[in-house]
């Protein structure tokens, strides 16, 4: 390894629509950062070649060099264990192998990756909420909804890599469809999609006026729900509770797994703040069994308003490095 030089990490958030990196180092400070369209339709090889160009031309840039010790990745369906992006429902890519493709362009360099979820709880454990945290769950809410299981100071990767999921623990069995297929998953209703599409239910169950009968559901967005909320409207309200119902429900059935010392929530609808944090808590303490009831604490993230992907996939590097655990190609 080069010495005398500052040392960084790259992390790279690798998402449907755009993909996202950046240097970062130790205390979390990141440079060089920026992105390109994913282009998810066309080929990996097309993707790498962009993604390293880029990167390296944002290198260059920085205007001074600098120590490279390693690359995290945080993308959908990727395994900790194999290096793979495995079946992603937003990416066409099928089955490809990322960190054997990605070390042709950066040999001698540790890179790891895993999901995305996974990757904002490392980041939330070494930058952010979760600091001198040993145990806590790590819940996404955006489009979908994701999570990341810390037990005991570790990441839970399960056997096969993919522990976790609870985005797709199933609340109803003759529930809502999910794009999967399944009926009743979790992220059918709390999520951003999944708040929306609980507003037209309760539209067309109530005869509440709404500001929200205006907009149609292409129109409509979670800040459109937030906003309504907040000025008072009887159907955002509702929404509100009955997605802090569901997710307080299934976030008891979490504790009595894993006992977290907090759960911390990061994406778009945490900006409802309290509209959401309130319903949750209220129901997750009635359905918890006693022992664990007002021991775990619900937070917001520590890295909103920062690119918490970017410096998710970052700790992630880092946190192998730290752990001796990286292996270079």
């Amino acid at each position: 390894m080069q010495t005398g030089m500052p040392e960084y990490v790259l992390g790279v958030d690798i998402g449907g629509t755009y993909t996202k990196y950046g240097f970062v180092n130790r205390e979390g400070n990141c440079i060089g950062e920026s992105y390109i369209l994913t282009h998810a339709d066309e080929p990996f090889t097309h993707f790498l070649v962009r993604l390293v160009q880029a990167i390296e031309e944002s290198r260059r840039a920085l205007g001074f060099e600098i120590a490279l010790r390693g690359i995290g990745i945080g993308a959908p369906n990727a395994n900790y264990y194999t290096g793979r992006i495995e079946k992603p429902a937003n990416l066409s890519w099928g089955d490809v192998d990322v960190v054997g493709q990605l070390s042709r362009h950066y040999r001698g360099i540790p890179i790891v990756i895993t999901n995305d979820a996974n990757a904002a709880a490392i980041g939330e454990m070494k930058f952010g909420a979760a600091r001198n945290m040993r145990d806590f769950i790590m819940i996404t809410l955006g489009t979908g909804l994701g999570s990341g299981i810390v037990a005991n100071g570790k990441l839970v990767y399960g056997h096969d890599g993919f522990a976790g999921e609870m985005g797709h623990v199933i609340v109803d069995p003759n529930g809502r469809m999910h794009s999967n297929g399944r009926r009743g998953a979790l992220e059918t209703y709390v999520s951003a999609s999944g708040i929306k599409r609980t507003v037209f239910y309760l539209m067309a169950e109530y005869p509440y006026e709404s500001e929200l009968r205006h907009l149609s559901y292409h129109e409509m967005t979670s800040e459109h729900i937030t906003a309504a909320a907040l000025r008072g409207d009887k159907i955002a309200l509702e929404a509100y509770e009955y997605t802090g119902r569901i997710l307080g429900m299934k976030l008891a059935d979490a504790v009595a797994h894993t006992s977290p010392e907090a759960i911390i929530f990061f994406g778009g609808l945490t900006k409802a703040g309290n509209l959401l944090l309130e319903p949750v808590k209220r129901h997750m303490e009635a359905y918890l069994f006693p022992i664990y009831r007002n021991k775990v604490k619900l937070l917001i993230s520590a890295l909103e308003g920062k690119n918490v992907a970017v410096l998710g996939a970052s700790a992630l590097a880092w946190n192998e490095i730290d752990s001796n655990m990286m292996v270079s190609f």
